[in-house]
Formats: C-alpha cells, sequence, structure tokens
C-alpha cells in the first residue's frame, strides 16, 4: 500500500476534531481528546469553548497540557474558577455540550474503566483513576470518546466501571435517572463509530482510508457491527495536518525548553 501522507493516529485526532461545533462549550480530557479538541480551535471552531478539569475556562493553550494543572492552560484561559464552581456549577448545572474523554478500557456500549487492570484488590495495572471523567460521562449533554484500538484496549467486559456509558444498552441511562445522551461517538485510529439508536452498541459507520473491515475486527474484543451503508472517513485536508503537526511540534518543543519553527502556513 502506498504511503498515504498521514499515519492513523493524525487520521483519529482529525477526525474526532471534526466532531465538534463552533458554540460547542466542551470539557477537555488530557491527552488524545486535548490534541482534537485544539486542532478543532485552530480550524473550523474558533470560538468553541473549552474547560479543562482545573477550572480553566476558555482557555487557548498554545502548546498541548502535559496534565489539568499545566500553567499553560490557566495563562490562556479567559477565567479560572474553583473545581468546586466547575463541577457544581458548570458539569451538574448543564451548562456543558460535549465531555471528550479517553479509555484504558472500553466495552461496546461506551462503559470506560481507567481505574484498574485486573481484580480491584489485586489489580494487574493500577490505572490514574477516574478523576473527573465520571462526573463528565453522565453530566454533559453528550460525550465523545476517543482512543487507539487493540484486544486489550476494546474488551467484552470492562474489568472496572470507572465511567457509565450506556450501562447493558436500551434504556439503562434513563432507568438510573440520568437525563444526558452519554457517548454519541467514538473515534479510533481505524474507525469512526456511533451507537445504535436502539440497542446503544457501537456500530462502525465509516472506516478510515485503507482500512479494512478485518482490521478493525482483529483489533476489537467484541463482534464488531457494521453499518449497512458503510462510508470512508474524507482524509485530512493539508490544513488540518499541517495545523496538528505544527501543534505538536511547538508541545514537544515547549517539554523540551526550546522553541518550534513554525510549519509553511501553520495555526
Amino acid at each position: 500500500m502506498s504511503d498515504p501522507g498521514f499515519t492513523p493516529d493524525e487520521m483519529m485526532t482529525i477526525a474526532a476534531a471534526r466532531a465538534l461545533r463552533n458554540d460547542d462549550v466542551c470539557f477537555v480530557g488530557i491527552g488524545a481528546p486535548s490534541a482534537a479538541c485544539n486542532v478543532a480551535r485552530l480550524t473550523h471552531a474558533p470560538d468553541i469553548t473549552l474547560i479543562y478539569e482545573s477550572g480553566t475556562i476558555g482557555t487557548a493553550p498554545d502548546v498541548l497540557p502535559l496534565s489539568i494543572g499545566d500553567g499553560e492552560l490557566c495563562e490562556t484561559a479567559v477565567t479560572t474558577v474553583s473545581v468546586p464552581e466547575m463541577f457544581r456549577y458548570w458539569l451538574q448545572g448543564g451548562r456543558i455540550t460535549v465531555g471528550f474523554l479517553g479509555a484504558a478500557q472500553l466495552d461496546r456500549f461506551g462503559n470506560i474503566n481507567t481505574t484498574v487492570i485486573g481484580d480491584y484488590d489485586s489489580p494487574k495495572t493500577r490505572l490514574p483513576g477516574g478523576g473527573g471523567a465520571p462526573e463528565i460521562a453522565s453530566s454533559c449533554g453528550e460525550v465523545f470518546i476517543t482512543m487507539k484500538q487493540s484486544l486489550r484496549a476494546m474488551v467484552e467486559k470492562i474489568d472496572f466501571f470507572t465511567s457509565f456509558g450506556h450501562g447493558v444498552g436500551g434504556d439503562a441511562r434513563e432507568k438510573l435517572g440520568i437525563t444526558t445522551k452519554g457517548p454519541t461517538l467514538l473515534v479510533t485510529d481505524l474507525a469512526v463509530w456511533k451507537p445504535d439508536p436502539r440497542t446503544k452498541k457501537f456500530t462502525v459507520v465509516s472506516l478510515h482510508p485503507g482500512v479494512t473491515r478485518d482490521q478493525v475486527q482483529a483489533t476489537c474484543g467484541w463482534q464488531v457491527a457494521f453499518a449497512e451503508t458503510l462510508e470512508e472517513t474524507p482524509p485530512p485536508t493539508e490544513r488540518e495536518l499541517t495545523t496538528l503537526r505544527d501543534l505538536k511540534a511547538r508541545t514537544e518543543a515547549a517539554h523540551r525548553g526550546e522553541k518550534a519553527e513554525a510549519g509553511a502556513g501553520g495555526a
């Protein structure tokens, strides 16, 4: 296969960024979600409001933060509020349209584990934990998830329920009194997935360029469902790629204590 000119990670980040709207108020997770949200801000959604868990509102970082406590977030924010205010007034008050999360483990219903791999009392791996993700998953208007596909990450049954997606499917959220939509989008390095309207099981609606159904199934721990009309994800545009690569270059240089050279046509 010829080189498409972009990596699977770049395709994933850009496809996720495209899902955000200019008028969104978005609660951003660190890592891949942060990259996607800032690419959206630097391209088609300049007026998007990005909020991080540390209380920074309307932040516009020049480089991607290492953590929610990164000074870059506070320095570029419109304002910074206390964490209790962030969660009680902004999040639980229904003022955030999209929560953007990652996952260490994910099941077909969008339930997320970021706590432990293995038994909780004697885990194989102790993960960072939920942080604000459980509240984001239940209180944001809807949730987008982005992650790389692998058999270890996309599993039949997660080892721990950190953030509630659609539970066992169907109307599980409504039965618990949760009125928000929950996970409405999953973007991986291979495909774009959306939940079935009735069962809430994630279904592949779009394959990234050059990706096959077999590749998707080989890296997923459950039986994959494909949409009847399966589309191909539009490849990244030159502007999208340049914006992402410049952002990554600035970030790497900043974390080394250097200055990055601006790319041609960069953001």
